[in-house]
C-alpha cells in the first residue's frame, strides 16, 4: 500500500493515477463519467476502481436509500449553522457529517449549500447559511473541512448564483461581474481555495445567459485561479447536452437516468468533436477523487480524523441552542422556577419541522417535538395542548408507535409494487407510513399499495388522509373514501404563499387530500392507499404519505379552545411556522406571511396571557406582526431531530440560546429591498448589485423587524478599549483587538461584529458591511481580550477584472449587530 496522502497533491500520485488511466480505453473512461445508477459511479476492476457512492444531505446523510429501517441523523440546518456564527460549531458539525457518511458508507456529501440568501422569498434558504459572504464562506469551509477529515468528500452546491426555485433548470441569473466575484464567488472560495474540497456540484440554472454546465466559471476561476483539483458534478439531471458540456470543465453527470453523455459522448470523440484528452482529464479527477475517499485498490486513503466519536443526540441538541436565536425577552426567559401550568399551542407544538423539504432530507429514528420535549422536562407542570388552527399541510405523519402491518401481523406497513399484469414485484414490511423512493422503485412497477392498522392513542376528531401526486385512491376500513387525480401544480398553493412551476414539488410537497374521521382510542382502523404510478409525475421517483391531524371542530372553536386554556395557564408556548408546502426545493414564497390562521392566533394567546412565548420554527424570515407584545420570541429554525428537547433546555435555562441572525428579518413585506424576483423571459435580474441582505436594507434607509447579526443571551455584555492598526498595508490581512466583559449573573457567548465603512469612495460602496467577527464565551463578570481577524479582501473591490486595495481611511465600526455598534476606529489603509 502507498503512503501517500491522497489529499494532497503530488507527483508520485499523479504518477500512479495516469498509469491506471492508461489501461482504459475511450468507452471504458467515459463510462466512469456518467452515474452507474441514481447514487453512484461505474466500478472499474481491470484498474482497481470501486464504485463512488453520493449522498443526498447538508444536514444529515441519507444514504443510497432513505428509509426508516436504517435512519440517519437529522441535524439543524444550513440557516440553523449560520446562526451560530462559530467556525469551531460549524467544524464539528462536518465532523458528525464525516462520521454519519463512513457509518452509511457514503463516499460523498453532497453539502454543504452555499448560495446567497439574496431575497427571503426563496423556498430553499434554509439549507443555505447566511445573506453574507463572508459569513458563509468562513462557516463552509469548516463545514468542508470537518467532513473531509474522515476521508469523506465534501461537494459544495451550487455552483453558482443559485438563488432561487422557480424555472431553477431553465432560468439565467443576469448577475454582475463585480456582484459575482465580490458576493456570490466569494461565498464559495474559501470552501476551495482554503478548505480544499474534493467535489464541487454544478447548479441547474445559467448565468449570464450560458448554463451553469456548460458555463466558463466552472473553469474560471474554479479550476484555474482556485486551483480546484476535485470534481465537477452536476446537480440531478442537470446536463442536457454532449459536445457543448463536455468541452466545459464539467466532469461527471449524474444520475444514469437521461445522461446526454455515454455512447454519444464516445461518439463525438471518435469524430473530433470532444478531444480525448478533454476526457481523460476528466477521469483523472475521478480517479483522484476515488483515491481521496479510499475506493482505488492500492492507494491507501486520505487519513481519517482519529478520536471519540461524540453521541449523536447530544451533539444534536447542542447544535440546536446555539443556533437558536432570541429575538425578544421581556425578562420572561429564562424559567428560574419551572411553570406550574403551560399551555402549549400550535401545529408545530405537535409536529415540528425538524427539516426542509426536498433532497436535504433525510430519515431520523425519532424527532422530539417541542410538545414532547416540554412534558418530558418539566414532568411537574401541568401541561396541555391545542392545535388552534388547522395543520397548514392538513395531516401529519401517522405515529409508527401505532402502526400495524394487517398482512404480516407485525408493526409497520405493508408494502406492495405490481407490474402491470399483476405480478408483485416488491414486497416488505415498511415502519412508517411517509415513504419516497429515490430512483430505488422496481422497474416495471405500474402499482403502488399500501396497507397499515392504525391504533388511535385518544379518541378525537381527526382529518384522515393521503398526500401524493398522481391517482390515489383511500379506504378505511374497506370503504373507499378518496379517490381522486391531483399534482402539486393542479392543486395550487393550499396555505397561500406557495409558488411553484418545478415538477420536483410533487415530490417535496405533494397535494393533500383528507376527509374527517371520529377516532376512538384502542380501536384500530384499517387503511389502504393504492397510487396507479403511471400516472406520477417523475419516473422512477416516488413519495407518498398517509397520515392524520387533530380537528376538534371548525376554525372558530379550535381556536376559542386555544385561548381558553391559554388563558387558565402560568405561560403559555405558541409554536408557528412554516410548512413542507411553504420551504422546501421546488418551491418559492410569494408571501413571508405564516400560513393558516398562525397570527391571529397569536394575537388571541397574547390577549388571554401575558406571559406568552412565541417559538418560530422555520428555516427563513417570517413577518411577525405580533413580535413587539410577546413576552419573549425565539427563533428554533428547522432544529433538527431533538428541537423540542433543546428547547425546553433553553426555555428553563440550561442552555443558552447561542444564535445571532445570519439574515435581516423584515417588519413588512412593502420594505423587503429584494423581493420575489421571478425569472421574465427566462432570466432573473440581480440589479442590485452588491447590495443584498443587511447591505440593501442600510441602503433604501429601512428598519427591519430584527437586524442582520441581533440576537439576545442570558446575560449582559460590555465591550471596551478597542484597538485597531493605525495603517496596514492594501491586501495584507490584519487584527484587531477588543476588552469584552460579561456583566450578568450567567456564563454566556458573545459575538463581537466588525463592519467596514468608507464616506467617500472611487467605487460604489455599501453603507458598511461585514468585515469580521468572533465569538467569546465568558463566565459572570469576567474580561476577555478578544482579537477579530479581517480578511484582506474586506476592504477590496473587483475592479477591471481584478481586486483592488483602495488607499485611504477606512471606519471599522463594532458591536453586537449591525445596528448596534458602540465601538468606531479608522484605518488607514497604504500603498
Amino acid at each position: 500500500m502507498s503512503s501517500l496522502n491522497p489529499s494532497i497533491p503530488s507527483d508520485e500520485l499523479e504518477a500512479k493515477l495516469c498509469e491506471r488511466l492508461g489501461k482504459l480505453d475511450l468507452a471504458a473512461k467515459v463510462r466512469l463519467l456518467s452515474g452507474a445508477d441514481f447514487w453512484s459511479l461505474p466500478a472499474d476492476d481491470s484498474i482497481g476502481l470501486r464504485s463512488i457512492v453520493f449522498s443526498d444531505g447538508p444536514a444529515g446523510v441519507r444514504g443510497e436509500v432513505g428509509d426508516e429501517r436504517n435512519p440517519s441523523l437529522n441535524l439543524p440546518s444550513g440557516s440553523a449553522l449560520g446562526a451560530t456564527w462559530d467556525v469551531d460549531v460549524a467544524r464539528r458539525y462536518g465532523d458528525v457529517l464525516g462520521r454519519e457518511a463512513l457509518r452509511k458508507n457514503a463516499d460523498v456529501v453532497l453539502g454543504p449549500t452555499i448560495n446567497l440568501h439574496r431575497s427571503p422569498y426563496g423556498g430553499r434558504h434554509f439549507e443555505a447559511m447566511a445573506e453574507d459572504p463572508l459569513l458563509t464562506a468562513r462557516l463552509a469551509a469548516a463545514y468542508v473541512e470537518g467532513i473531509q477529515a474522515h476521508g469523506v468528500a465534501a461537494c459544495p452546491k451550487h455552483y453558482v448564483a443559485n438563488d432561487y426555485e422557480i424555472e431553477r433548470h431553465t432560468a439565467s441569473s443576469e448577475v454582475g461581474e463585480r456582484a459575482l466575484r465580490e458576493l456570490y464567488l466569494a461565498a464559495f472560495e474559501d470552501a476551495i481555495v482554503e478548505a480544499r474540497a474534493w467535489v464541487v456540484m454544478s447548479a441547474y440554472n445559467g448565468v449570464n445567459g450560458v448554463t451553469m454546465s456548460e458555463n466558463d466559471l466552472l473553469r474560471d476561476p474554479l479550476k484555474t485561479e482556485w486551483g480546484f483539483d476535485g470534481v465537477v458534478l452536476s446537480d440531478w439531471i442537470a446536463v442536457k447536452t454532449t459536445d457543448a458540456s463536455a468541452n466545459s470543465a464539467q466532469d461527471v453527470v449524474m444520475p444514469d437516468l437521461l445522461s446526454p453523455w455515454g455512447d454519444a459522448l464516445v461518439e463525438a470523440v471518435r469524430e473530433g468533436r470532444v478531444a480525448e484528452s478533454t476526457i481523460d482529464e476528466k477521469v483523472l479527477r475521478v480517479l483522484r477523487l476515488a483515491a481521496r475517499v479510499g475506493a482505488l485498490d492500492g492507494v491507501e486513503p486520505a487519513s481519517r480524523a482519529a478520536g471519540e466519536a461524540p453521541e449523536p443526540l447530544s451533539i444534536v441538541t447542542e447544535l440546536g441552542a446555539e443556533s437558536m436565536v432570541l429575538l425578544r425577552n421581556a425578562d420572561e426567559l429564562p424559567w428560574s422556577l419551572a411553570p406550574a401550568s403551560i399551555a402549549v399551542i400550535g401545529p408545530n407544538a405537535m409536529c415540528a419541522r425538524s427539516q426542509g423539504g426536498g433532497s436535504a432530507t433525510v430519515v431520523p429514528g425519532r424527532v422530539i417535538s417541542p410538545l414532547e420535549g416540554l412534558r418530558q422536562h418539566f414532568p411537574d407542570a401541568s401541561i396541555s395542548f391545542d392545535m388552534g388552527v388547522p395543520a397548514p399541510t392538513e395531516i401529519f405523519p401517522l405515529d409508527r408507535d401505532l402502526l400495524g402491518d394487517p398482512v404480516a401481523e407485525t408493526p409497520g406497513v405493508h408494502v406492495v409494487f405490481s407490474a402491470a399484469d399483476g405480478t408483485v414485484l416488491l414486497e416488505e414490511v415498511r415502519l412508517s407510513a411517509e415513504l419516497a423512493w429515490m430512483g430505488t422503485m422496481p422497474e416495471g412497477a405500474t402499482t403502488l399499495t399500501m396497507q397499515t392498522r392504525y391504533t388511535p392513542a385518544i379518541t378525537q376528531r381527526c382529518d384522515v388522509g393521503v398526500a401524493v401526486a398522481g391517482h390515489v385512491s383511500l379506504s378505511i376500513d374497506g370503504e373507499t373514501v378518496i379517490d381522486r387525480f391531483s399534482t402539486a401544480e393542479s392543486a395550487g398553493s393550499r396555505d397561500g404563499g406557495l409558488e411553484t412551476s418545478d415538477i420536483t414539488a410533487n415530490i417535496f410537497a405533494p397535494p393533500v387530500t383528507a376527509v374527517p374521521v371520529d377516532l376512538v382510542e384502542g380501536t384500530p382502523i384499517d387503511l389502504v392507499a393504492v397510487c396507479d404510478l403511471t400516472t406520477a409525475p417523475l419516473p422512477m421517483v416516488h413519495a407518498i404519505m398517509i397520515g392524520m391531524a387533530p380537528r376538534s371542530g371548525p376554525d372558530e372553536l379550535m381556536l376559542a379552545e386555544a385561548v381558553a386554556a391559554a388563558a387558565a395557564a402560568e405561560v403559555a408556548v405558541v409554536v408557528v411556522g412554516t410548512s413542507s408546502r411553504t420551504e422546501s426545493e421546488g418551491i418559492d414564497r410569494t408571501s413571508l406571511a405564516l400560513p393558516g390562521g398562525q397570527d391571529a392566533l397569536v394575537e388571541a394567546v397574547l390577549a388571554a396571557n401575558p406571559r406568552t412565548v412565541v417559538v418560530v420554527n422555520a428555516g427563513s424570515p417570517v413577518l411577525m406582526p405580533w413580535h413587539d407584545r410577546a413576552s419573549a420570541v425565539l427563533v428554533t429554525w428547522f432544529g433538527g431531530q431533538r428541537t423540542g428537547t433543546a428547547l425546553a433546555e433553553v426555555l428553563a435555562g440550561e442552555r443558552e440560546p447561542g444564535g445571532r441572525l445570519p439574515t435581516t428579518w423584515p417588519g413588512d413585506e412593502q420594505a423587503v429591498p429584494v423581493g420575489p424576483d421571478r425569472p421574465v423571459d427566462g432570466k432573473v435580474h440581480y440589479a442590485e448589485g452588491i447590495d443584498i441582505g443587511h447591505r440593501a436594507w442600510l441602503k433604501q434607509g429601512a428598519t427591519p423587524a430584527y437586524c442582520f447579526g441581533h440576537g439576545l443571551g442570558y446575560t449582559t455584555w460590555n465591550m471596551s478599549d478597542l484597538t485597531v492598526p493605525t495603517e496596514v498595508v492594501g491586501g495584507e490581512p490584519f487584527s484587531l483587538s477588543v476588552t469584552v466583559r460579561n456583566t450578568g449573573d450567567r456564563p454566556g457567548k458573545h459575538v463581537v461584529q466588525v463592519y467596514a465603512a468608507r464616506g467617500s469612495s472611487e467605487v460604489s460602496r455599501p453603507v458598511r458591511w461585514l468585515a469580521g467577527w468572533s465569538v467569546v464565551r465568558a463566565d459572570p463578570g469576567e474580561a476577555v481580550r478578544v482579537e477579530v481577524d479581517v480578511p484582506a479582501r474586506s476592504l477590496a473591490a473587483w475592479v477591471d477584472g481584478k481586486w483592488w486595495y483602495e488607499t485611504g481611511a477606512f471606519d471599522l465600526l463594532v458591536g453586537a449587530s449591525v445596528d448596534e455598534l458602540p465601538l468606531q476606529a479608522t484605518v488607514v489603509v497604504g500603498s
